[in-house]
């Protein structure tokens, strides 16, 4: 059988084994003189690792799903050229799972006093920040016998942003603001809004709208039309507690209470609305205030990329106190939490009454589908247990949602894939009759 590379050589060079591929120092002293020579004439022939240069460059931020390229620059200032083999090791979120060695690993030669370029492409799984850890260099001798080997620390981050997954739903959104704004024929009314112009009365039209003097000026029934306010105020509070670690489907709910509150600063900055946003459990997480509409979308996503569950209960009178000091006009408060019994009735309700009085309150709860497919399901004992466990837990739901709409709150419940396009919806209503 015909021998290639470090095998033939060693076969050639003395008595050697041909599996042996990588010997060690035992072995080469038990091996003839001419195998000892060339392998340490092959260590020292090696480019050295520790004085390479090493910089980094690419992409800072990356939304939730998507690539992002991080490339590093190798200068070798030695004589010799670099015949090496690269690891650009990062966290094992930074890649789908299974290909994080084949991603971070690499081949190159550089010459004597050149530089050269590789580029690790990531593909991270979670959100956050994401460091980059050590690069570990091997550097090969000209016949690939010995190598020299170290490692360096280049330091380079990068944030992984929510994937506002809900962005699909913005352009009809936005054509239903643009009817409630006036911009289309379709014009409405609300209390609270400002007027916009008169037209003839057509059946249908709240009676309420006539304006009776120009009536009396014309032949026809004219009414008032009337365009939303602007720049009002509407703050999102993040219940970031122990109940938004629990996850329905893939994800946290946590993860999809972001979605939601993403597209509906994007839709209330569109509205001419100003948008803050405020994270709380047990202490203040992330507070986003006083941005222009065009920064206020970048700077919610950038504050929300860091943000995790705490396994910690959240302190409702901690969270109701922020949240007045933090908007100390009438506002409309936007709270994405649990609709769970006993957090309600233990934590909210008995400060409820602090957020009503002052402001519009908007909750917003992410419910599980599972809970519905397992209260339609029959056909064995088993089934029926389940299906009678989930009614229960559905009723307890309805009813605390029920008490917090006595207590004057609107309230969205929808699974993650709904809840989105519900909140902005219930805001949309809520502009409509002109409560903003």
């Amino acid at each position: 059988m015909a021998l290639t590379g470090r095998a033939a050589l060693l076969a050639a060079l003395g008595s050697v084994p041909v599996g042996i591929w990588e010997p060690s120092w035992t072995g080469i002293l038990a091996v003839n003189a001419p195998l000892a020579v060339a392998c340490v004439c092959d260590f020292a022939l090696a480019a050295p690792v520790g004085r390479l240069g090493l910089t980094r460059s690419g992409d800072t931020s990356v939304r939730l799903g998507d690539t992002a390229d991080v490339t590093l620059t190798v200068t070798n200032p030695s004589r010799r050229t670099l015949k090496a083999q690269l690891r650009d090791a990062w966290p094992p979120s930074s890649w789908q799972p299974g290909t994080d060695v084949q991603a971070s690993r690499h081949r190159l030669t550089v010459p004597a006093g050149e530089r050269r370029r590789v580029t690790t492409r990531l593909r991270p799984t979670r959100r956050g920040d994401r460091q980059a850890d050590r690069v570990t260099i091997r550097s090969y001798g000209p016949l690939g016998l010995f190598t020299r080997q170290g490692t360096h620390k280049v330091p380079w981050t990068i944030r992984v942003l929510p994937p506002f997954t809900s962005r699909k739903h913005l352009p009809s959104k936005l054509a239903r603001l643009r009817e409630l704004d006036g911009r289309t024929s379709v014009l409405t009314r609300g209390e609270g809004t400002e007027f916009d112009s008169l037209r003839e009365y057509v059946p249908g039209d709240d009676t309420r709208s006539i304006d009776w003097r120009a009536t009396a000026r014309q032949s026809a029934v004219a009414v008032r039309t009337w365009r939303p306010e602007r720049d009002r105020h509407i703050l999102v509070v993040l219940d970031t507690g122990r109940t938004s670690a629990g996850r329905v489907g893939d994800i946290p709910r946590l993860d999809a209470s972001l979605d939601a509150a993403l597209l509906l600063a994007a839709l209330a900055s569109r509205a001419g609305d100003r948008v803050d946003l405020l994270a709380y459990d047990r202490r203040v997480r992330a507070l986003v205030q006083g941005r222009t509409a065009r920064d206020v979308l970048p700077s919610l996503v950038n504050a929300m990329a860091t943000l995790e569950p705490e396994l910690v209960e959240t302190d409702a009178r901690g969270l109701t106190a922020t949240a007045l000091r933090t908007t100390p006009r009438r506002s409309l408060i936007v709270l994405l939490t649990t609709l769970d019994a006993a957090p309600v009735e233990e934590g909210l309700l008995p400060v409820l009454p602090q957020l009503t009085q002052r402001h519009t309150v908007l909750l917003a709860s992410v419910s599980d589908p599972h809970v519905s497919r397992m209260a339609a399901s029959r056909g064995n004992t088993e089934a029926v247990y389940e299906a009678a466990a989930a009614a229960q837990a559905q009723s307890e739901r309805h009813r605390t949602a029920e008490q917090l709409r006595r207590h004057g709150v609107t309230v969205v419940d929808a699974t993650p894939d709904e809840l989105a396009p519900a909140l902005a919806d219930a805001y949309l209503a809520l502009k409509t009759a002109g409560r903003l």
